[in-house]
């Protein structure tokens, strides 16, 4: 059973959430403040949070820094309907995904479904392998660690995913239609932003090569390239 966080001040939409996740099999724990849903998040372990933007005593985008300096949990941003600076600001401080209010159940749930199956490492098979070696990268699917020369690097899981991905078809093309069904779960629609703020983070995290050469080449209203 799946432990998620709920961070939201609006007692009725919890309590109707919190009916709506245990009646699909998750296990709901809630917090009606920024401050005792970062507690809660630091002291204990869960598989994903749901995080409300406004919230009393520290704000959504403050919970989400401050964890992001000590876990890797996804988050799932809800934002107001039409703000599209929440979603920016949520993506770049370490969100994987957000949600406009007022949400339909369904498509919650979806979301929700989809960030924890990239969460988890991929099934292998005998003929796989669950450490794969890219140039100075190293990958571990199996823990969902990224090492870049020795070093590890602190991912998102969803950043985990986008980087196998890529590097996976280094220097192929990659639309970002396909993407985003295979890392985000959900098809590209226009004006979404999210593939390319989780790659702006990625790229940040991502050590300079030796020989100073970008990792990945953007092709403007195309795709990606990772360069090997």
């Amino acid at each position: 059973m799946n432990r998620i966080l709920l961070i939201d001040d609006d007692l009725g939409l919890a309590e109707l959430l919190g009916q709506l996740l245990e009646l699909e099999g998750f296990d709901l724990t809630l917090a009606h403040d920024g401050q005792t849903g970062l507690d809660l998040a630091r002291q204990q372990e869960f598989d994903l949070i749901l995080l409300d933007v406004m919230l009393p005593k520290l704000n959504g985008f403050e919970v989400l820094r401050n964890l992001r300096t000590h876990k890797q949990t996804p988050v799932l941003m809800l934002t107001a309907r039409g703000d599209e600076i929440d979603r920016v600001v949520g993506l770049e401080i370490g969100a994987d995904d957000y949600l406009p209010k007022p949400f339909n159940d369904r498509e919650l749930v979806a979301r929700i479904r989809a960030i924890l199956r990239r969460a988890q490492p991929p099934k292998m098979d005998t003929h796989t392998q669950p450490i794969q070696e890219f140039g100075d990268l190293r990958l571990d699917t199996a823990r969902q660690e990224a090492f870049c020369n020795e070093q590890l690097l602190l991912l998102t899981g969803t950043e985990f995913s986008l980087l196998l991905q890529l590097a996976r078809q280094a220097g192929e093309l990659v639309s970002k239609e396909w993407l985003s069904e295979q890392v985000l779960g959900k098809r590209l629609m226009p004006f979404d932003r999210s593939l390319d703020m989780h790659l702006s983070n990625l790229r940040k995290k991502l050590p300079e090569r030796s020989d100073g050469r970008p990792r990945v080449k953007t092709i403007r209203g195309k795709g990606y390239i990772w360069l090997p």
